[in-house]
């Protein structure tokens, strides 16, 4: 069985897909307590270490090694600075991989990336991979072309050992308009939820910013992007429908209640399980747990481009 080391790795949407595609991930890590405690109750065969990448001195030696280091610097639900000390925890990541020498590695981040203002940061980590001696690979996958129900761009960079005399090529989408599966709406992901889970979700009033663009989507569409704080989740569609007054301005079509999607609704629409626990701890609050799925990294995404990455293994 191929095995792998996970960093960043949060709640574990990277490898619930590893494991979809049959992959042992042997090692993980994150400095995130309720992360944790919501991977292992999923997931508990894992050596799961909190603590910060930095102090981790030695990995264990594995076939794949997978990383999605923090965002925030690039994201645009984000601070959006290139400058951020979060940027290069992509150092890390590059000493394991030059301590472990996986036969390949998969790296995930946003497509925010991209931007002319941050585009240093994707060359410079491109070079680090390829100076490790592998041959690199990248492209922007859209996570709901994979099955997963919301709308996710993201950044997935692929390295091949050079050695293995291989160049990965990104697996085609499964799911759209011209694909063979439709795209998963939400109420194929959630509508067998209730449609007020008092306690689940997030309560606060409706400010400006948050009226400033339109968060709402129908049940027969796919979702907007899930972000991981609770104030600026996107819309249930128990909720009216927002009508635009000006540029940056919308209103409520009806006076009825409305609401955002709950952690657990989240969840769902990242591409987690349906039984996926969230189990109660001296580490979770209704924010972490918003926090941890936020973060995630669909499953659907990873299952998708490990599948393809063992055939070259």
């Amino acid at each position: 069985m191929v095995t792998a080391v996970s960093l960043f790795t949060g709640c574990g949407g990277s490898d619930f897909g590893l494991h979809q595609a049959g992959v042992d991930v042997r090692f993980a890590n994150d400095v995130l307590p309720y992360a944790r405690d919501v991977y292992l109750a999923n997931l508990p065969e894992t050596d799961y270490q909190v603590c910060d990448v930095a102090g981790i001195e030695s990995f264990p030696k594995t076939d794949l090694l997978v990383g999605c280091y923090p965002c925030q610097g690039f994201s645009q639900g984000g601070a959006r600075k290139a400058d951020r000390k979060v940027n290069y925890l992509y150092r890390q990541f590059v000493r394991a991989l030059k301590q472990i020498k996986p036969k390949a590695f998969v790296v995930e981040n946003v497509s925010g990336m991209q931007r002319a203002d941050f585009s240093h940061l994707l060359r410079a980590q491109i070079t680090q991979f390829r100076l490790c001696g592998y041959r690199v690979s990248w492209d922007t996958m859209n996570s709901a072309d994979y099955g997963t129900p919301q709308e996710r761009k993201r950044i997935i960079i692929v390295g091949l050992r050079s050695d293995l005399g291989e160049r990965f090529e990104f697996p085609e989408p499964t799911h759209g308009k011209y694909q063979e599966g439709s795209h998963v709406t939400i109420r194929e992901a959630i509508g067998d939820l209730p449609d007020w889970p008092e306690g689940e979700y997030w309560t606060e009033p409706f400010h400006w910013y948050y009226l400033s663009r339109n968060r709402r989507r129908d049940w027969e569409e796919i979702s907007k992007t899930i972000v991981s704080h609770p104030r600026h989740m996107p819309l249930h569609p128990v909720s009216p429908k927002l009508q635009r007054i000006h540029t940056d301005k919308w209103i409520w079509a009806e006076d009825r209640p409305a609401r955002r999607f709950s952690f657990r609704e989240a969840a769902r629409l990242q591409g987690f399980p349906k039984g996926m626990v969230f189990p109660d701890t001296e580490n979770s609050s209704l924010r972490e747990k918003y926090r941890v799925v936020g973060n995630a990294v669909p499953p659907q995404l990873f299952k998708s481009v490990s599948r393809k990455l063992l055939s070259y293994l």
